[in-house]
């Protein structure tokens, strides 16, 4: 039995669906076992889509100050995940100075996809799954615990600070304000 045109264009849709739903869920497998690798105790937190830092918050239940917010910037060298706690901004300014860049920029949509392979808001802030270099605001470590999106909208990890630092070991830096 041949397939209509409409129904071929529904399977191919609910096949991609499929194969985006099994890469998200493969980030977040990853990002578990990278935790359970290092014997860190962690808590999984299932909710609602939430796009932005402030939803997440309001999701987990959790003061927006510990969400750890992972941006993807294009300087100089290339694309580099910037991480700081949800409540705070990115200093370009510093943060050029830091690199040694002239220009930064935000990682388009496009560029997010390309590098990450997720959606803005489900960047996990380990570096090392994306093949980019990682940077630190200080500031992260004001907080016992930190939480973020774990390679989906709506799944969360929540985990000590000091922990994530043992396991990224990443350079640091002061870029937030």
């Amino acid at each position: 039995m041949m397939m209509t045109k409409k129904e071929a264009v529904a399977a191919a849709a609910i096949a991609v669906v499929a194969d985006l739903f099994l890469f998200l869920s493969m980030i977040t497998y990853q990002v578990k076992q990278l935790l359970e690798s290092h014997n860190v105790n962690y808590i999984v937190k299932e909710h609602e889509p939430t796009p932005t830092s402030q939803d997440s918050a309001r999701a987990r239940g959790e003061p927006l100050k510990i969400g750890a917010k992972a941006l993807i910037v294009k300087a100089k060298q290339g694309f580099i995940m910037a991480v700081l706690p949800a409540d705070k901004k990115l200093d370009t300014k510093k943060l050029k100075i830091i690199l040694g860049s002239k220009n930064l920029r935000f990682a388009t949509q496009e560029e997010l996809k390309e590098v990450t392979g997720l959606p803005p808001g489900a960047v996990p802030p380990f570096s090392q799954f994306f093949n980019i270099p990682l940077l630190v605001d200080n500031s992260l470590f004001d907080e016992e615990y930190m939480a973020f999106n774990a390679g989906s909208l709506t799944v969360s990890i929540k985990m000590k600070t000091n922990d994530y630092q043992m396991i990224v070991k990443p350079q640091t830096a002061d870029f937030s304000f």
